[in-house]
């Protein structure tokens, strides 16, 4: 009896032990919906990393967009149960850093292939591309060339638009205006709002809700977003408008917290992000461009994308002024 008793009270502290290890091994990452929903590249790249590092566990948190994780992080200050953040683009860099809760990642990026130079030893990009206009075909036979030629284009040609309060492409449109027209912005957003049909708060909804049904001929997306419906779809029907004056450039980061428990397994995920292993993932689950170079892995469809001029603030930039042209935007829409 007391030698069961014994084995016992071995075996409860053996699982009590095993207890705070095992949960050691789990790696919390906040990112965005469309990251992890099953046609997205969470799934995959879950599964790769976890084979890779044997007995972890990759959790992923998925709160509305990027702006919504930059909330969250300043909300939840030092205890955030986050370790990772991965969905904060370029142009909120500067007030997630601002935070003073992330730390560098250590990662090598001599795999790096952006359409702008990268040093930046704290936030590690894993996907970039240019926001656009997708039109419809069978709605509009001849797009836009030009934000000119899309605010003198017919009152049937309506757009679908995202708040930029709320949504990193409704911001990337408002970052887009003001670097072509710095201060008549307000003219243009006056004059495109005679356009707009509806402006909602994420990409989302304004892309497979409305757009994709029909409702308008336009919606505010991104210039890789017809690859999707090329390759997966097997159709032409939905294109990407190329503006002369150029596009407004994302690159979207990665980066680790400072207060994580787990420093060593972040920055093991944070390494893996510029490996074919994670980057095969991108192309079509989240429908940009890769971080590096894929070769061969790159589907076809790539090729047959505008590429077009890219135009960016620095992150210093949005930071001093995202407000003041947020009130902007906002004066503009509700005259």
């Amino acid at each position: 009896m007391p030698s069961k008793v014994h084995a016992a009270g071995a075996s409860l502290a053996a699982l009590l032990a095993a207890g705070p290890l095992q949960a050691d091994q789990t790696l919390t990452v906040y990112t965005y919906d469309s990251f992890v929903s099953e046609w997205g590249p969470g799934p995959g790249i879950e599964e790769a990393f976890e084979a890779r590092c044997g007995d972890c566990d990759l959790e992923f948190v998925a709160l509305p967009g990027g702006v919504d994780i930059l909330q969250r992080l300043r909300l939840e200050g030092e205890g955030t149960r986050a370790d990772v953040v991965l969905g904060l683009d370029m142009n909120l860099m500067a007030e997630a850093r601002a935070l003073d809760l992330l730390a560098p990642h250590g990662a090598d990026t001599g795999a790096l292939d952006l359409p702008i130079d990268w040093d930046d030893d704290t936030f590690l990009p894993y996907d970039w591309g240019h926001f656009a206009f997708v039109y419809d075909t069978e709605q509009l036979a001849k797009p836009p060339g030009s934000f000119a030629e899309l605010l003198e284009a017919p009152e049937t040609v309506k757009v679908i638009l995202q708040d930029p309060r709320t949504s990193v492409t409704g911001q990337g449109l408002m970052l887009w205006i003001k670097k072509l027209y710095g201060d008549r912005a307000p003219e243009v957003w006056a004059r495109l709002n005679e356009r707009v049909l509806a402006v909602t708060n994420g990409w989302s909804q304004a892309y497979f809700s409305l757009f994709m049904n029909g409702e308008a001929p336009m919606v505010l997306s991104y210039a890789t977003s017809p690859a999707y419906h090329m390759a997966v779809e097997e159709t032409e029907r939905y294109q990407a408008a190329e503006f002369a004056e150029g596009h407004y450039l994302q690159v979207e980061t990665a980066a680790m917290l400072r207060t994580t428990e787990r420093p060593e397994l972040a920055r093991d995920f944070l390494a893996f992000i510029l490996t074919p292993e994670f980057q095969r993932h991108i192309p079509l689950g989240n429908v940009m461009n890769p971080a590096m170079d894929l070769g061969d892995e790159l589907p076809d469809v790539f090729d047959r994308l505008i590429a077009p001029e890219s135009l960016s603030f620095t992150p210093e930039e949005v930071r001093a002024h995202r407000r003041e042209w947020i009130r902007e935007w906002l004066n503009a829409s509700v005259r």
